[in-house]
């Protein structure tokens, strides 16, 4: 009965265990190595993490504030108690500790232990007893209010839809509960990030106070356990998909077929800041055998297009002709027609320039700037924070086209609802708005400038 008793009433060395683990996954440390460091084993420490969805609790925190001095300490509850062996008072313990008399008899009387004989004061039960009465649990905002959970879960975890508004349920993924997810299947949904919702609801709900909620509000309703409203499953449609919290806390050589003066240094300064539209970055995403996805990204906007890259009939069959065409589907001419092709839809103002890296897929990047009317630009080797925008885009790319699988599985219908989900999800950068809205006021503001020109 003692031994369970105990096991039921955390020690308040074992609080300052949690916090020292806690402090230590703050500073990048594994769950393993953050257990050894707060003197707990490394099972232990496992379980800590994941019982709290990688989430430390608000009160073990690093940044969380020190209990007020109004309340006793576990120090003064220890010598409280060593006073009260030795028989002394009241009085004369509220004297030892410089408190008032009341405080003492109110914490003899409140915190006791009662379970086996006559009442005793221990610390550690005393402590557990003033722990348990200071919680204030109330519940999540989103259990409590339905329509605000329906918007959060829509925007999380519906469906995407083609164009034409056939919804796309995408690869039927049956949901682990790992931290690694990198390497299967992914669930497709609209996927907003928490912090898209919570901005998205003032510009949605914007007399409307009850639909507010922050992000972290919506991240905890995911990762910890018990806190209701969302299903840890939901977590499948995060961009990560990790379904535990991570903590805050790589080469390729230069091609010879890219003359010095189209360089990126060379790109006209409209194109750095963003000023004017029509400014383009590119890249491909790799898969499984040597699948491939095409990526533009407008830089002003973000919009986003995605170019499908087939495999040629006769892959894995017949034999690689050397300076044949590529078969995997995305050799130079196969991505120059998908380029030329995607750009010359788009209207004449949002043909400026396209940035690329040095990859061989471009190869023919004299004859895109002809078919396309667009300027070409490479980067500096090894310098892909020269492309952010698209990079950036590529890894949001990731929760529907994962690493290690077979990218040549998609249609291109497919790609065309992926795409429209990107481009009508809310982007910080752009004040909340989706890139869809913000291309369509650029050209609104364009066509209205031609008329009153021509006029």
């Amino acid at each position: 009965m003692e031994s369970r008793a105990r096991a039921s009433r955390p020690q308040e060395a074992r609080r300052e265990d949690c916090r020292r683990f806690w402090a230590a996954i703050a500073s990048g440390r594994s769950s393993e190595d953050a257990a050894v460091e707060a003197g707990v084993s490394p099972s232990v420490g496992v379980r800590w993490f994941r019982r709290a969805g990688g989430m430390p609790p608000t009160h073990l925190s690093p940044s969380s504030r020190l209990p007020s001095e109004r309340y006793l300490s576990f120090a003064e509850r220890e010598e409280i108690a060593i006073l009260r062996v030795q028989g002394h008072g009241v009085r004369a313990i509220a004297r030892q500790l410089d408190r008032a008399p009341c405080t003492i008899s109110r914490e003899l009387r409140r915190n006791v232990a009662r379970r086996h004989g006559a009442p005793q004061y221990r610390a550690t039960t005393a402590q557990w007893h003033a722990d348990r009465s200071a919680r204030r649990p109330k519940p999540a905002k989103l259990a409590i209010n339905p329509p605000l959970r329906d918007y959060v879960q829509d925007r999380l975890a519906g469906m995407i839809a083609k164009p034409d508004g056939e919804l796309l349920a995408g690869p039927k993924v049956v949901w682990k509960g790992r931290r690694a997810v990198h390497r299967q299947n992914r669930r497709w949904a609209r996927a907003w990030s928490p912090e898209q919702i919570s901005r998205r609801l003032r510009l949605d709900f914007p007399e409307d106070e009850t639909m507010r909620i922050s992000h972290e509000a919506i991240y905890q309703a995911l990762y910890v356990q018990g806190r209701g409203a969302l299903r840890r499953e939901l977590t499948a449609c995060l961009r990560t998909g990790r379904v535990l919290r991570m903590p805050r806390a790589r080469v390729r050589k230069g091609r010879s077929f890219i003359p010095s003066e189209i360089m990126i240094s060379q790109r006209p300064a409209e194109a750095a800041d963003r000023a004017v539209p029509g400014h383009w970055e590119g890249d491909l995403i790799m898969g499984l055998g040597s699948s491939a996805i095409g990526t533009l990204v407008e830089r002003t906007t973000r919009f986003t297009i995605l170019l499908h890259l087939p495999r040629i009939t006769g892959h894995e069959q017949e034999a690689r002709v050397k300076n044949g065409p590529a078969l995997a589907g995305h050799g130079a001419e196969a991505v120059r027609d998908a380029i030329t092709r995607a750009i010359v839809s788009m209207p004449e103002q949002l043909r400026r320039s396209l940035t690329w890296d040095q990859g061989a897929e471009l190869a023919q990047h004299a004859r895109l700037r002809i078919d396309a009317g667009l300027q070409v630009y490479f980067c500096d080797p090894h310098s892909p924070w020269q492309r952010g925008t698209n990079e950036n885009t590529n890894g949001l790319l990731r929760q529907y086209f994962p690493k290690g699988t077979d990218l040549s599985l998609h249609n291109s219908g497919d790609l065309e609802a992926v795409a429209l989900a990107l481009n009508t999800r809310p982007r910080k950068t752009l004040g909340w708005k989706t890139p869809a809205e913000t291309l369509d006021q650029l050209l609104q503001v364009n066509d209205t400038q031609g008329v009153a020109t021509s006029g």
